[in-house]
C-alpha cells in the first residue's frame, strides 16, 4: 500500500549554465482594507456556464497578465514558482516556500517582461510571502482578491500557474471541500506545544502539480479565492517528482487578505492564540469512554501552562481513562462553539480564529464540562 504525503509544490532546480533543471518536491503540512486593486469582469455571473468553453477563454484572457512566474535561487541551488501581481506598486503575492532561503528572485511576466525582486514579508503559519518588483505599470495587472466564505463545495475554480515549468497553464476542477487545516512550516522549538496549524484551506481536484506553488484558484467571476500550496499525492514520475491525484490545497482568500497587508507594512503577521491543543473525529466507542456529551466539538487534550485558556479556566482532561492507543485522558472541556458559532471540529475552530479574531479580542468558547455547559471568555494572546 503506498504511503500518502502532503507535497509542497515548488519545482526545484540546479543552476547551471545550460538551462537543463531537475525536479523534486520536498514534504511539508483582523479585517483589513485592501490597497485599491482594479476589478476583473468577467460578465454576468448567473450567465456563466461551466460547459461553455467561452467562459474560461475570458477568464483566462482577464486575469492571466496578472500571473507571474518566480525563479528563485538559494544556496542550494534555485526553484520555480507562480504568483500574482496584488497592486499597482508592485507588489507580488506567492508561497513562503517558495521563496524561504532566497538569496535572488526572479519575476517573469506573461509579456516577456523580467525583474528582479524583494521579498518585503514572510509568512510560514499561512505559507505566504509577499515580494515587491520594481516594474513598468504597463506591466502590473492587479487582480481581484475575493471573498472565500462565499465558496459552496462543487463550485467551479479554475487553477493558472506554472507546473513543471510550463508557463501560465490553466487547469480547471471543482471545489471538493472547505475548511481543512495544513501545518505550519515554522521550524519548532521550545516555546511551541508542538506544530501550529493553519485553517481555512481550500481543497480542490482542479489539477495543480510542482510549479504550482503561489499560483491563483480563481472562481469563475475572475476573483482570487485562494492561493495553490500543496497536494496529497501517492504518486512520483521517473525523476520523482509527486504528480497530481485530484486533490490540491490552497490557502483561502481570506487568510490572504488578513495576512497580506500586515507583510507589506510589517513585514510579518501575528496570530491570535489560545494555547490549547485538541483532538476531534474520535470514534464513537472512544467518545463514549471520554464520557463526552456530544458528538462533534473540539476535545482539550492540552492547556499552555500561563497561555490565555490557561487563564480563562480551559481544562484538559487529567483522569486516566481506558483509551490507550490515543493517550487520552477523561475531564477534558469540549469546545462546541465560539462566540455562538457552532464549532464541530478542530479545523472550523481553527479557521475562525485566523479569520476573524486579532491577539487582544476576546473569544467567547462555549463547552461542554462532564454535564455543564459553559461559556468561557478567553482573551486572545500573540502566537509565540
Amino acid at each position: 500500500m503506498k504511503k500518502r504525503r502532503t507535497t509542497l509544490l515548488l519545482v526545484v532546480i540546479v543552476l547551471v549554465l545550460a538551462s537543463a533543471a531537475c525536479q523534486f518536491g520536498t514534504t511539508a503540512n483582523l479585517p483589513l482594507a485592501l490597497p485599491s486593486q482594479a476589478p476583473v469582469v468577467i460578465g454576468d455571473p448567473v450567465s456563466l456556464m461551466p460547459e461553455d468553453q467561452n467562459v474560461f477563454e475570458a477568464l483566462y484572457s482577464q486575469v492571466s497578465p496578472g500571473v507571474v512566474a518566480l525563479k528563485v535561487t538559494t544556496a542550494d541551488g534555485g526553484g520555480l514558482g507562480s504568483g500574482f501581481v496584488y497592486d499597482t506598486d508592485g507588489h507580488v503575492v506567492t508561497n513562503y516556500h517558495v521563496v524561504d532561503g532566497a538569496t535572488q528572485v526572479e519575476v517573469d511576466f506573461l509579456s516577456g517582461y523580467k525583474a528582479f525582486g524583494e521579498v518585503v514579508g514572510a509568512d510560514p503559519d499561512s505559507d505566504l510571502a509577499v515580494v515587491k518588483v520594481d516594474a513598468p505599470a504597463s506591466e502590473l495587472h492587479p487582480l481581484t482578491v475575493g471573498d472565500s466564505d462565499q465558496l459552496n463545495v462543487g463550485e467551479v475554480v479554475a487553477a493558472i500557474g506554472n507546473p513543471f515549468g510550463l508557463y501560465s497553464s490553466m487547469t480547471t476542477g471543482i471545489v471538493s471541500a472547505l475548511g481543512r487545516t495544513s501545518q505550519s512550516l515554522r521550524p519548532q522549538d521550545s516555546t511551541m506545544q508542538g506544530r501550529y496549524s493553519m485553517g481555512a484551506v481550500i481543497q480542490t481536484d482542479a489539477a495543480i502539480n510542482p510549479g504550482n506553488s503561489g499560483g491563483p484558484l480563481f472562481n469563475l467571476d475572475g476573483e482570487i479565492i485562494g492561493l495553490n500550496r500543496a497536494i496529497e499525492t501517492t504518486s512520483v514520475n521517473a525523476t520523482g517528482d509527486p504528480l497530481n491525484s485530484g486533490i490540491g490545497f490552497a490557502v483561502a482568500s481570506n487568510v490572504l487578505k488578513r495576512v497580506v497587508p500586515e507583510l507589506i507594512s510589517n513585514g510579518k503577521y501575528v496570530y491570535p492564540y489560545l494555547g490549547i491543543s485538541f483532538i476531534d473525529d474520535l470514534p464513537l466507542e472512544v467518545i463514549q469512554e471520554l464520557g463526552l456529551k456530544s458528538n462533534t466539538g473540539a476535545y482539550v487534550t492540552l492547556v499552555a501552562a500561563g497561555g490565555p485558556a490557561d487563564q480563562a479556566g480551559i481544562q484538559a482532561g487529567t483522569e486516566a481513562s481506558g483509551v490507550q492507543s490515543l493517550s487520552l485522558n477523561k475531564g477534558g472541556d469540549l469546545v462546541i462553539a465560539a462566540d455562538g458559532k457552532p464549532i464541530k471540529t478542530f479545523d472550523e475552530l481553527i479557521a475562525y480564529l485566523i479569520t476573524q479574531k486579532s491577539p487582544g479580542e476576546t473569544v467567547t468558547l462555549t463547552v461542554l464540562r462532564g454535564d455543564q455547559r459553559l461559556e468561557i471568555a478567553v482573551v486572545l494572546g500573540e502566537r509565540p
